[in-house]
């Protein structure tokens, strides 16, 4: 459960398999007002086929024709050409589901549950859903110069497993996972995270992986003061970032420091290892993160994360579906479809948080799209290439100078 999977794949429209037979979610785009897919069996003798319109999802049965309404569906295709789509076929549930952006149950805009008034219709409904083998994505209307039928959407993914559970956004390991952990779903095994992000999780996640050790017990004190003390790096440098994802609204507020750990090994946007210092009540844009695996652990402090579905221009019609409060020592994830797109956000007051971030691309990723995508103050969709403000050693000694001659700052 939770596995983690890649995105953007290119797939031959007239071959397109389900990874088992019965399930599956199916992610596409389309560029259309209306489009379908269809899922069939072997012999294309019987399948069901799911309509997106702009006000309503519905599926029908093939060979009786029979409908299968959500009566809560009101909505379907959106006006615009940059938000993904998504189905999710489960045979062992017997449901189908349908949602906008991220699959998750969060998104989730229609619903269809087949009959089990008996248990004889329960057998003929589950052996039906399961024989559903492939994917048919023609469509009769759109037809290229021969008159030849032509895909209504385009596949960006196939998941093998159906949406069937809220997915934890705390992981915990083995040593601190219980049984009504796993039960009540409320955080996702270290071991259920792909080998990419199980990587990123092992090297930050250890008790040594701290801000304030023997060498510089101070470190998180030292940062606070540089930060609140004029003529000081982190004071100045903040000041510096206040046109960075604005160049001519200036937002000392939307800033955040970013403190390199190690070189970029072409395996990440950016240096894969980032020590981000947010001063309270700063704020990044609403941004997603390059198809990159991640994780994050906050050192110090707290942090407000906001998910959204998909990036989009029209960002006040997107609101988030999921929002959690981070504390010093959680750990959350993202995946290339799975938490992408979000906006962090230091609530507190009076204190500054910091936070590890790690970032790495999967082996079958040959694009490599090094820049994270944001939203900027008119809702344009502009890149950022994730920089470094500093290396994490230097700025550990400039900090540290800083602190040890704080009574010296005091007096200029």
């Amino acid at each position: 459960m939770f596995k983690m999977f890649k995105m953007f794949k290119n797939y031959d429209s007239t071959n397109i398999k389900l990874p088992i037979h019965g399930q599956g979610v199916i992610i596409f785009k389309t560029i259309y007002d209306s489009c379908s897919l269809t899922f069939c069996n072997k012999a294309d003798s019987d399948g069901i086929k799911i309509e997106f319109s702009s006000n309503f999802i519905k599926g029908t049965i093939i060979s009786s024709g029979e409908e299968l309404i959500d009566k809560n569906n009101n909505s379907g295709l959106q006006n615009n050409k940059r938000i993904y789509y998504w189905v999710s076929l489960d045979s062992q549930n017997q449901k189908i589901q349908a949602g906008i952006g991220e699959a998750r149950i969060e998104n989730i805009i229609y619903t269809y549950q087949f009959s089990k008034e008996t248990i004889e219709i329960f057998h003929k409904n589950k052996a039906f859903i399961e024989s559903m083998f492939k994917i048919n994505i023609l469509d009769q209307n759109i037809k290229n110069i021969i008159g030849q039928p032509q895909p209504c959407i385009k596949i960006i993914n196939i998941l093998k497993d159906p949406i069937t559970l809220k997915i934890p956004l705390l992981i915990r390991d083995t040593h601190h996972l219980s049984m009504h952990d796993v039960a009540s779903s409320n955080f996702l095994p270290k071991s259920n995270l792909s080998a990419f992000a199980e990587k990123l999780y092992d090297c930050i996640s250890g008790k040594n992986f701290i801000l304030d050790n023997s060498d510089f017990p101070d470190f998180s004190k030292a940062i606070e003061y540089s930060i609140l003390t004029p003529k000081l790096w982190c004071h100045e440098k903040l000041k510096d970032k206040s046109t960075e994802f604005n160049k001519d609204k200036p937002d000392i507020l939307e800033t955040y420091l970013r403190i390199t750990l190690g070189q970029n090994n072409g395996e990440s946007p950016g240096i894969p290892y980032v020590m981000e210092i947010w001063p309270p009540h700063h704020y990044s844009p609403i941004h997603n993160h390059a198809g990159a695996h991640a994780i994050i652990r906050v050192l110090y402090g707290e942090i407000n994360v906001s998910l959204y579905p998909y990036l989009c221009s029209e960002k006040d019609s997107v609101k988030p579906f999921g929002n959690i409060n981070l504390i010093k020592d959680d750990i959350t994830w993202i995946s290339p479809t799975l938490n992408q797109t979000h906006k962090l956000e230091n609530l507190n007051g009076s204190q500054t948080c910091v936070t590890i971030q790690c970032y790495m691309y999967d082996d079958k990723n040959n694009v490599h799209y090094d820049y994270f995508d944001y939203l900027d103050s008119d809702n344009n969709i502009q890149q950022y290439e994730p920089d470094s403000d500093m290396d994490f050693i230097e700025f550990k000694k400039i900090i540290k100078s800083e602190w040890e001659n704080r009574n010296k700052n005091t007096e200029n």
